[in-house]
């Protein structure tokens, strides 16, 4: 870098991961320029990090905006999937695009001032909601764009080969808009042609998939191998991803170890989705109930491409959530006895790693990548991530996205 270079923003005293000391940030175009202790040169805005860390924004895979903060209208929802199905069923129809627009929102800046930067929402469609959540998801995606880049996921909840107007509804907000399709085949009368049918449209319309899939504990059966084939089948490795999958939670090692070769040779990505699965899974057993939850962290030992995920906020499938990854990852840790020598491993779960997931080019803390930064009340990630640090403020392309003060005491 040549000396007295003029940059759009100049973030310094930042402490990044890997103890390299403390580095200046300098951003042109949204992009990262350069790197390096105190650089000589200036900026049309400088900001200072305070020696605190540093991270690539968050990246949150698998959430369903369309149906967050539902709490207040279904408290009675009764437990389990198929509760939680049947509770947001009943209230689909009377939903409109301001009211899904408005508690959209409501997590979206939840989620942005918690550090996340890009979300891929999955939008349910089907007679009863038309396309009316799918065109709220549009306005939310436009008029935040300015904070996160938020990926249309269209799918049908709640079946598809029973009603040929699901499949022209997916048709549909695939050529007005959505950035790729999910299919939920454990709901579907006909799992098998479900698949068949969303691959085909996939496919035709050449966007990435990603399934609900696997959500419960009986290992007797799986659509895990399934997707593995129809993926390879279709040519489309690397551009497939599964959720929940929680199945793999109760299977033995050699078993795991044989899906964990399919999902890698197929190249099948996999979302744990902590929350929603460890409240939903296991409610039929008093004694020892096991956790529900996929041990994504051993697929990605297997070169498998892994993330951690929300899934759902404030509503019957998640009655919690306050939007931040970081709570999500560290609640993963908790479940899987993962300490601080897994809590770097943890963090790529929900930035650098998810962003591969998603298949999202040049992203992290290096000059060339994405200029999408926050600064965390923390020294360094084991402190970041244990203690689910506050992001302090967010750079989105460069530019400032959100601040968050650091609480102070008032003696």
């Amino acid at each position: 870098m040549t000396q007295n270079q003029i940059f759009d923003l100049l973030l310094r005293n930042a402490r990044l991961r890997g103890g390299q000391g403390l580095q200046d940030i300098a951003v042109r175009q949204g992009r990262i320029a350069a790197i390096g202790p105190a650089l000589a040169a200036t900026a049309v805005v400088e900001e200072d990090a305070g020696g605190r860390l540093v991270l690539p924004g968050l990246v949150d895979t698998h959430i369903h905006l369309d149906k967050s903060c539902l709490l207040c209208r279904c408290r009675d929802a009764g437990g389990g999937l198929k509760g939680a199905i049947a509770a947001v069923s009943r209230l689909k129809r009377d939903f409109t695009i301001e009211d899904v627009y408005e508690r959209g929102a409501r997590t979206l800046e939840r989620a942005i001032t918690q550090g996340t930067m890009h979300m891929r929402s999955h939008v349910e469609l089907d007679p009863l909601v038309g396309l009316r959540s799918f065109e709220a998801m549009k306005r939310l995606k436009r008029d935040y764009a300015f904070a996160i880049d938020l990926s249309i996921c269209v799918f049908p909840q709640e079946g598809m080969t029973h009603d040929p107007a699901v499949e022209r509804l997916l048709a549909q907000a695939l050529a007005e808009g959505a950035d790729l399709l999910g299919g939920c085949p454990y709901t579907d009368a006909d799992p098998s042609l479900q698949m068949e049918r969303i691959f085909a449209l996939a496919v035709a319309h050449d966007v990435d998939l990603d399934f609900h899939l696997d959500f419960d504990l009986d290992p007797s059966w799986s659509h895990l191998e399934e997707i593995c084939r129809r993926t390879m089948a279709a040519g489309w490795q690397g551009r497939v991803t599964v959720g929940h999958a929680t199945k793999l939670a109760a299977i033995d090692d050699a078993a795991l170890g044989r899906m964990i070769a399919l999902l890698a040779d197929a190249g099948v990505g996999v979302t744990a989705l902590p929350a929603t699965d460890l409240y939903l899974n296991g409610r039929d057993v008093n004694h020892r109930a096991p956790r529900g939850v996929a041990p994504v962290h051993r697929l990605a030992e297997g070169g498998v491409g892994v993330s951690v995920a929300t899934n759902n906020v404030l509503n019957p499938f998640t009655p919690f959530g306050d939007g931040s990854l970081l709570r999500m990852g560290n609640l993963y840790a908790n479940l899987m006895h993962l300490g601080p020598e897994s809590f770097g491993d943890c963090l790529d779960m929900i930035s650098t790693g998810a962003a591969r997931l998603m298949r999202i080019a040049d992203y992290g803390i290096a000059v060339g990548g994405q200029a999408d930064m926050i600064v965390l009340d923390a020294d360094d990630e084991t402190d970041a991530f244990g203690g689910i640090a506050v992001p302090l403020m967010g750079f989105k392309r460069g530019r400032k996205s959100f601040v968050r003060p650091a609480a102070t005491l008032v003696r």
